[in-house]
């Protein structure tokens, strides 16, 4: 095993220079790369040597984070690997989080340096002012010019296999998001994995192009889809987001061979008019996952190629595949466990279930150490971490049944998670917002089903007295809410009522605020706002 990604990068460098590394296909108004971007391994290879001497130069290396707020683009991946051979770790923002949040993040990674894109220097300048340490925000396109020391000195390289290469914050239950901290061997066993897939996903080396719209602050396209470019001498092709309407013309400029996919994508994309463009494309496979059985079969009829489904979490990047016959594409199946990780099924005792019983799934590696490979842990949250390794194995919240020849498939999650195109979003943390609220006395927050977007956000909340309950109390609030959060966290639909389900501990049992079989959003006096809640409200 290599000892870094930036190993990984370099060997593939050596091995098939000329092949296509980085690309965005052209879009026409795009604030950067208009008319289109592509390098191939040696080009980015010495730019990356560039950067790592500036790094250096400044006193940037072992030890320090530096945060990303980058969007999809290619330099996000150039910073990346420049960092990563100097033993600095990446933060990347998602740049949908509001002031506090990213104040929050910056706080909590303790970062030395952000480097963003131009159009929010001005707006990141001023917030970082806010902050508990100094540092320098710098402008990516004068990072050579502008870049400034450090408030704290590298240190010494150590053992680069377990060292951090990325902090990545994920949701959890308990309000803020948490870091995952993320070591060089995770990446690289997320990208071995990959390569293990075989069957509809095997690799041609040095000729895949994988074409992904999710962001680089998610583990599906920085730890996972880029893993298996990079491990494979492919080319990484970045989209600003995922755009239904010009898909197919994307997928085709940018020679995509693969795709990756969240659930949402195949019934925005089987919604849309039939056009020459999507028969037109080279694409080998999709890989993805959340994919409703109903829509499986419909796509691949279609569009002429396998959607194969998988699983994976921030935590665990992906271990499994489904990517050999028989698929089981009218269930959820999502494959077997990959080399050097094995899985178990447990009740809430942690018991091991039987074949066909459904229960949690809980994960580690083979060998002495069941966790290396997999995050090393929350940052500055050893209770949250010794929780989700309890008993040696990582508890990942969701709910599934394996057959008994080893097939996974997914039944529900456990976690208070709503998971929003992609997005998970922690109830309770919007809970802890709504509740600061003076005009709130108590709050819940709940999934509902979306058509669209797998699930959408809905609060239940008890006003205070002589606080009227109408739409205009509800869009009142949910304007905060767009201020303050990103906008994907908003509740969607407001729900007034006179009291909640509590348990003698006095906390929300979420279960029994409605009937069973009773959609939420029918019920008498719900106020639908979906229309309000668009990215840049």
């Amino acid at each position: 095993m290599f000892p870094n990604v930036f190993s990984l990068f370099e060997d593939s460098t050596l091995k098939s220079p000329l092949s296509a590394c980085l690309c965005a296909p052209p879009m026409k108004g795009r604030a950067y790369y208009p008319d289109g971007f592509e390098i191939n391994y040696k080009t980015a290879y010495s730019t990356v040597k560039d950067l790592q001497a500036t790094y250096t130069n400044y006193g940037y290396g072992n030890n320090h984070r530096v945060a990303a707020l980058l969007e999809n683009r290619p330099e996000f991946h150039l910073h990346w690997l420049a960092l990563n051979g100097l033993g600095a770790s990446i933060v990347p923002i998602n740049p949908d989080y509001r002031e506090d949040e990213i104040i929050y993040l910056l706080n909590h990674s303790e970062s030395s340096l952000l480097i963003t894109i131009p159009e929010r220097f001005s707006d990141l300048g001023e917030i970082t002012k806010r902050c508990e340490f100094e540092f320098p925000v710098i402008d990516v396109t004068n990072f050579h010019e502008t870049l400034q020391p450090p408030r704290t000195k590298a240190t010494k390289m150590q053992e680069e296999l377990d060292s951090e290469a990325a902090l990545l914050y994920t949701s959890g239950t308990t309000g803020k998001p948490k870091g995952c901290i993320l070591t060089n061997r995770y990446f690289l066993n997320s990208a071995k994995w990959y390569l293990e897939a075989g069957g509809y996903m095997a690799l041609e080396y040095g000729q895949e192009r994988l074409l992904n719209p999710l962001p680089m602050y998610h583990a599906n396209a920085m730890a996972i889809g880029s893993m298996g470019m990079l491990a494979s001498a492919g080319c990484i092709a970045m989209l600003d987001r995922f755009h239904p309407k010009t898909w197919w013309e994307d997928v085709i400029n940018s020679q995509a061979t693969i795709i990756h996919y969240l659930g949402i994508m195949p019934p925005l994309l089987l919604n849309q008019k039939q056009t020459h463009f999507e028969n037109s494309h080279s694409v080998k496979f999709g890989a993805g996952a959340g994919i409703d059985p109903k829509h499986h079969e419909l796509f691949e009829k279609r569009f002429g190629f396998p959607l194969v489904e998988g699983w994976g979490m921030t935590e665990v990047a992906m271990p499994t595949w489904a990517s050999h016959e028989p698929r089981l594409i009218d269930t959820r199946a999502f494959g077997r466990p990959l080399s050097g990780c094995e899985v178990r099924i447990v009740d809430n005792q942690d018991k091991e279930l039987a074949s066909g019983v459904p229960g949690e799934l809980t994960i580690r590696m083979t060998g002495e150490n069941p966790r290396q490979g997999l995050f090393s842990g929350y940052l500055k949250d050893d209770d949250a971490t010794n929780h989700a390794w309890r008993g040696g194995w990582f508890h990942t919240g969701d709910t599934v049944v394996q057959s008994a020849d080893g097939m996974l498939t997914f039944v529900d999650r456990s976690k208070n998670i709503i998971r929003r195109s992609g997005e998970n979003i922690a109830a309770a943390e919007i809970e802890a917002f709504l509740q600061s609220d003076e005009r709130i006395a108590q709050a819940a927050v709940i999934s509902v089903p979306d058509d669209l977007r797998q699930e959408e956000v809905m609060a239940c909340i008890i006003l205070m007295e002589g606080i009227t309950a109408d739409t205009k109390i509800a869009i009142d609030i949910q304007d905060h809410c767009l201020i303050d959060m990103a906008y994907f966290k908003a509740p969607a639909y407001f729900l007034f009522v006179d009291s909640l389900p509590i348990t003698n501990t006095q906390k929300v049992t979420k279960v029994k605020i409605f009937p069973e079989n009773v959609d939420p959003r029918k019920v008498d006096g719900c106020i639908d706002l979906r229309s309000r809640k668009k990215k840049n409200s």
